[in-house]
Order: structure tokens, then C-alpha cells, then sequence
């Protein structure tokens, strides 16, 4: 079955799995996506994430992290620039989510970023997610 929007694939394969309280997802793997899960483990949302596979084959497995009472970290996600309406934004446009306890991922120039340092680094961009 062909995905038109892997990424938003991504978010509700994750979005399951945490709500179905899973130690992991799996889920086919591309730059994006490794950018993506690269930004949740350095923000603390999932403990770790592995690539296995072969180049044609690869598949991206993220660890869900969950605190005490086996309460997700992961609250919520949210795709916001999709294939039929991209969502661009300039530094000085770039959200705050949940006022701070929040992430926003950007695809920027500099590369997939999270939304304090591409603001940091004075960079707009592609809107791509929110992350609390």
C-alpha cells in the first residue's frame, strides 16, 4: 500500500503505540524520519532509537519512554504542514507549543531542527510537526 504522507504515517504509528502503551514502534525508515526520531531522543520524548536493516529494507524502531505510572512522555502530536498545504514560516514566526513545554520540529536549511535552536541559529522553514 503506497503512503502518501510518511511522516504523518510516522506520527500516528507513534501516537498508537504510546496509546496502546507499546515499548516500541516500528515503521520504514528514511532521513526524515531519523532526523525526526533524533530530535524526540535529544528532547527526552522516546529513550532510544535504532535503523536495521539493508539499504532497500530499512526499518526505524523507536523505544517509547514512559515515566512513573507508565505515563508517556509523548502526550501528543500533530502534523502540521501536509503534501497538499505546506506550512512555511520566517524566525520570527516560528510557535511555541504549550508554552514552551512543547516541541516544534522545522526542516530547515541548517537541517531538521527543533524549534529553539532554529530560532537560535536565526532560521525559518518548513513547519513539519508539534511534539508535547
Amino acid at each position: 500500500m503506497a503512503i502518501n504522507d510518511p511522516i504523518a504515517d510516522m506520527l500516528t504509528r507513534t501516537r498508537n503505540a504510546v496509546l496502546a502503551r507499546h515499548d516500541s514502534v516500528l515503521m520504514p525508515a528514511s532521513r526524515m524520519k531519523v532526523s525526526i526520531a533524533k530530535i524526540l531522543k535529544q528532547e527526552g520524548f522516546i529513550t532510544d532509537y535504532e535503523v536495521i536493516g539493508a539499504k532497500a529494507q530499512t526499518k526505524l524502531k523507536l523505544k517509547l519512554r514512559y515515566g512513573e505510572r507508565n505515563r508517556p512522555f509523548i502526550t501528543g502530536l500533530k502534523r502540521i504542514s501536509k503534501p497538499g498545504l505546506r506550512v512555511y514560516v520566517g524566525r520570527g514566526e516560528i510557535p511555541r507549543v504549550y508554552g514552551g513545554m512543547g516541541i516544534a520540529i522545522l526542516s530547515t536549511s541548517g537541517g531538521v531542527l527543533p524549534s529553539y535552536q532554529a530560532w537560535q541559529r536565526n532560521l525559518g522553514g518548513e513547519l513539519v510537526c508539534y511534539v508535547w
